[in-house]
């Protein structure tokens, strides 16, 4: 008896940890702007209140059974937050802006785990108050009763709290973001719309790969694009490269770099997949790609109201749109691979964020790889705006 206890505190006690980890970030990194944003890291704390309780009084249930029963519930519940903490930590990665409540698809898996940590811990609590030997199902009905007005409670508050931040953060007109415009009466055109080219942009683009979560490089990207002109540089970092690559186009004349190399002339259709935004709009992001493409909501991107969509990619369709990917894949091919792109299309009906990944067989990067892994993370910011290129200095 007295091992199931241990067993059962030590899962409260991760639970505990798991809940700490999620609430704190919230508490600690939230920042969409908006009035309540501390408050809403405190209602994102308080499932704390219900899993320091099932330490106090752990589950402790007679039989075999019984306590298997009770360890899954919070071996679930456990299972539970992991995604949902995970969500948070790419959320906040991405500036910390995005509403927490932008759809049932996000609430469901916290509020199941809430569910799950509630009764795990009602488990212990009802003994605490029902000591009497034989009625074991009373015990059971009222852990389940605790674990419902628990979660009604504390996800009464945090959605509230998380709401009214939110709408007032609609409220809240930004001054300035380089995404987009920051009115709040502006709607972003529906995911299947058709999209505008920006006619400039300043361009961020950053691709990592791993191999059985490994990592095996990088690409960061930044440049610039004016209507066909462009001009990025790249810095590629590989276990057996550590260089730069490069692309300017402007007017009837072109150059490229590549690492060890200086600045050399090119023909300037060699460039015409070097755009970067409108090549992703060309492939992965075209009219008929985006037919059947996912609408995950609105959200706010410092200050930029927009709406996020996501289309499915198969290898090739990555390839064509960031043709930068082959740095960290060389000559592995990548027609079986698959993926998917989130994108945001802002008030002004561009693409001005872009986040994706893609992935397949391991074994042309590195022979005694399973899976292979690439991510991307593509900005164009400023958009619209007086930009010009320049030749490199040679």
């Amino acid at each position: 008896m007295r091992v199931r206890q241990f067993e059962l505190r030590l899962l409260a006690v991760a639970l505990t940890a798991l809940w700490a980890a999620g609430g704190g970030m919230i508490l600690l990194a939230y920042r969409p702007g908006g009035p309540f944003d501390v408050l809403v890291g405190f209602a994102a704390s308080l499932p704390l209140l219900v899993s320091v309780a099932a330490i106090v009084w752990p589950p402790l249930v007679r039989g075999n059974s019984g306590s298997a029963a009770a360890f899954w519930i919070g071996l679930v519940s456990g299972l539970l937050l992991i995604p949902s903490i995970a969500g948070i930590i790419g959320q906040l990665l991405q500036g910390g802006t995005e509403p927490l409540l932008p759809s049932l698809e996000v609430v469901y898996p916290w509020a199941l785990a809430l569910l799950t940590t509630s009764l795990f811990a009602g488990l212990g609590l009802s003994r605490q108050f029902i000591s009497e030997v034989g009625i074991g199902r009373k015990r059971l009905a009222a852990s389940i009763i605790f674990a419902v007005v628990a979660t009604s409670g504390i996800g009464g508050v945090f959605a509230g709290v998380s709401l009214a931040d939110n709408a007032a953060l609609q409220s809240k007109l930004a001054s300035y973001s380089r995404f987009g415009p920051t009115a709040a009466n502006v709607v972003p055109p529906d995911c299947s719309r058709p999209v505008s080219t920006a006619r400039s942009a300043r361009l961020q683009l950053d691709l990592w790969g791993d191999v059985d979560q490994r990592s095996v490089g990088t690409v960061s990207l930044t440049g610039s694009r004016s209507g066909a002109d462009v001009s990025w540089t790249a810095q590629v970092v590989r276990s057996d490269l550590f260089g730069q690559y490069g692309a300017v186009r402007t007017g009837n004349s072109a150059w490229t770099l590549a690492p060890g190399k200086s600045w050399t002339t090119a023909a300037t259709n060699d460039l015409d997949n070097a755009l970067v935004d409108t090549t992703v709009l060309a492939h992965a992001l075209s009219q008929t790609n985006r037919a059947t493409a996912e609408n995950h909501g609105l959200e706010y991107v410092e200050g930029a109201r927009a709406r996020r969509c996501r289309v499915a990619v198969d290898g090739n369709t990555f390839q064509a749109s960031f043709p930068q990917v082959k740095w960290l894949t060389e000559s592995a091919v990548l027609s079986t691979w698959r993926g998917e792109i989130d994108f945001w299309v802002f008030g002004d009906g561009e693409v001005g964020l872009i986040s994706g990944s893609l992935n397949g067989s391991a074994q042309e990067i590195l022979p005694h790889g399973i899976q292979a892994t690439v991510k991307v993370r593509m900005t164009a910011t400023v958009r619209d705006s007086l930009v010009y290129i320049s030749p490199p200095r040679t």
